[in-house]
């Protein structure tokens, strides 16, 4: 184990500025709640298999594979852009493995039924490995299905340890279950903010309050430990995914208006988006109601081109945790380890992503300390001069 996780390490290390296809490449839509970057195209091939059935997708290396044949499933509880990274993320990662591999993707929309057929079929044909992609997925998995034949690897999913999936960050699961955690360590997070930051005063806090997931492992645990620290932290819930536009505009002034009254300026607080795909895909909304106060998010996605931006993410990326995902999955394939002795897949450092025209918007100063270890960058005028890590010239 201690070799394992040493090689790991370095993995990371070596991979790291690579890691992930850039946020803004076109998706390629296979079906209504499946899509790829393009890139994939080249070395899958994608198809629905069944006319009747669209809920389900098979991919196939193009060019011939030899060694042994795996059948691998990738199990959906929706459609969600955090998946289509996801998954090309570790198309990615097993082709340029060069494993004989064919997936099958499969939403089942939250039917426990459907669900419950899908992991029938995977144990009676003898599949070699899950991903439960989502933290709905690993929920309803881990909860119905704990002693399952197969192996399974969680992807895209919140914090386990947070919400009492495994008792701690460092040890195995002990089953065939293999973790890996979307949340940055909250004492990490929180040392970034006060570096940023080291006088403050207001944490306004987003998050959609029918994603169980976001509100026990990003919210509530973000809000108690500002508390401690003599913060005030507001909690800016939306309960509606299809009404969060609205709710966003009718509850984002006020909490801004309060932050005023111990931070007249705006300068000791932050606004801070979890990883709620209702809330972050409004990140245009949000920046148009900032009234001046740094928008921050746990999703590196979340920074962009333009002023429609947050300005600076401190977290996991989709990507980052499918590749470590993936890597955990080969490894279980290829005979390395077992996955009940993998500890919880935790990304450290951060993904760091910063918007400098966001920044210059907001008056906020960013530390030179964080602009190194960032893995994407947009200068003043808006322009990315650093993708994965790597500096781009113009």
């Amino acid at each position: 184990m201690r070799w394992f996780l040493a090689s790991l390490l370095s993995w990371l290390l070596f991979l790291w500025p690579a890691w992930a296809s850039s946020t803004h490449e076109a998706l390629e839509r296979v079906s209504d709640w499946f899509s790829v970057h393009g890139d994939v195209l080249q070395s899958w091939q994608l198809s629905v298999p069944d006319d009747k059935d669209d809920q389900r997708v098979v991919a196939v290396p193009k060019d011939p594979v030899t060694g042994p044949s795996y059948k691998v499933m990738v199990i959906y509880p929706r459609k969600s852009s955090a998946y289509d990274l996801a998954i090309t993320t570790i198309l990615q990662h097993f082709y340029s493995k060069s494993i004989n591999v064919e997936f099958v993707v499969a939403n089942f929309g939250n039917d426990p039924g459907k669900g419950a057929q899908l992991i029938t079929e995977a144990q009676r044909n003898q599949y070699s490995l899950i991903f439960a992609m989502g933290s709905e997925t690993v929920d309803w998995l881990h909860s119905t299905h704990r002693d399952i034949r197969t192996p399974v690897v969680t992807v895209c999913a919140k914090d386990p340890v947070q919400l009492n999936q495994m008792p701690g960050y460092d040890i195995g699961s002990g089953t065939n279950f293999a973790f890996t955690s979307l949340n940055l360590r909250l004492d990490v997070q929180v040392e970034y903010l006060r570096e940023l930051i080291p006088n403050l005063k207001n944490i306004g806090i987003m998050v959609d309050m029918n994603n169980f997931s976001a509100v026990e492992t990003q919210a509530k645990p973000l809000e108690d430990a500002a508390r401690k620290l003599g913060m005030n932290a507001f909690r800016i819930a939306v309960t509606q995914a299809d009404k969060a536009r609205q709710q966003l505009e009718m509850l984002l002034p006020p909490v801004v208006e309060e932050m005023r009254l111990n931070d007249p300026d705006l300068t000791d607080s932050i606004l801070w988006i979890t990883g709620s795909t209702s809330v972050f895909r409004e990140i245009e909304t949000i920046s148009e109601l900032n009234q001046g106060v740094p928008v921050l998010a746990a999703v590196p996605e979340v920074v962009q081109s333009g002023l429609g931006s947050a300005v600076l993410s401190i977290g996991v990326s989709f990507q980052s945790n499918a590749q470590l995902a993936a890597f955990y999955g080969t490894e279980i394939l290829n005979g390395n380890v077992l996955p009940g002795e993998l500890p919880v897949g935790v990304i450290s450092p951060p993904d760091i992503a910063i918007n400098f025209r966001r920044a210059r918007a907001d008056g906020l100063k960013i530390p030179f300390s964080f602009f190194e270890a960032s893995s994407f960058v947009y200068d003043a005028e808006g322009k990315p001069v650093r993708v994965r890590g790597q500096d781009i010239k113009y």
